[in-house]
């Protein structure tokens, strides 16, 4: 660490087809998948309308109401990066504003998730570009440090660690440790197939829905 700066190497081990996959799938399946426990607090919500997220880690430590780390992380943002940044959930400053996300979209970025506050929030809306955060403000933040790079981070009591796989969309954000993002898959599309034979099942009328009273008898409940 240096004065009180520290950048690492960014981490970008999740191949292709392992990206390509989690663009066919919803948080809500995900987040199933892993039995609930990866997924970020609601309280950190998508701007606008921008249909599913997918991409890397690249994460960000900074001071609340500091942003020059973040200027730093979004000169050094790739593509297939999501840049992920670690406001400490303080609102009363935005760490990123229009110009910044501009930026760091030309670079080949995919998202941005902030635990803090941004601003421009209608020109943000208008790039119809992944942007999640935990609010919105005007006041613009100091740029004094200090702040790391690729190092494992907070997001809405979510740890992320640098290369991790982010998968956003309307419902929120979602986070897939690396090392378990490809033998996740096959868990996630048996969901998906769950999911589709009820669907077909409801539309069809021959939807049993019978494990409730089932479920509330292995509860304990016992019919007055």
């Amino acid at each position: 660490m240096s004065n009180g700066f520290q950048i690492l190497p960014s981490v970008r081990s999740l191949p292709d087809h392992v990206l390509a996959a989690y663009r066919q799938f919803p948080t809500t399946l995900i987040s199933d998948a892993m039995d609930r426990i990866w997924a970020v607090s609601g309280e950190i919500r998508p701007l606008s309308d921008h249909g599913i997220m997918v991409g890397r880690a690249l994460t960000v430590k900074t001071r609340p109401t500091d942003n020059l780390i973040v200027h730093k992380a979004v000169n050094l943002c790739a593509p297939g990066d999501v840049i992920v940044v670690d406001g400490g959930g303080v609102t009363t400053h935005a760490l990123m504003g229009e110009i910044m996300v501009r930026v760091a979209r030309r670079q080949g970025c995919v998202g941005v998730v902030i635990d803090g506050a941004v601003r421009d929030s209608d020109g943000l809306r208008a790039l119809g570009f992944p942007v999640y955060a935990r609010g919105v403000t005007y006041r613009g933040p100091f740029r004094d440090g200090p702040g790391a790079i690729n190092v494992p981070v907070q997001i809405g009591g979510a740890i992320v660690h640098p290369g991790d796989l982010i998968v956003g969309d309307g419902d929120g954000v979602v986070v897939v440790p690396r090392d378990e993002a490809e033998s996740l898959i096959a868990r996630i599309e048996q969901l998906r197939r769950n999911e589709e034979k009820v669907l077909a099942a409801l539309e069809a009328g021959t939807l049993d829905r019978s494990w409730v009273d089932e479920l509330l008898a292995q509860r304990g409940y016992r019919r007055q």
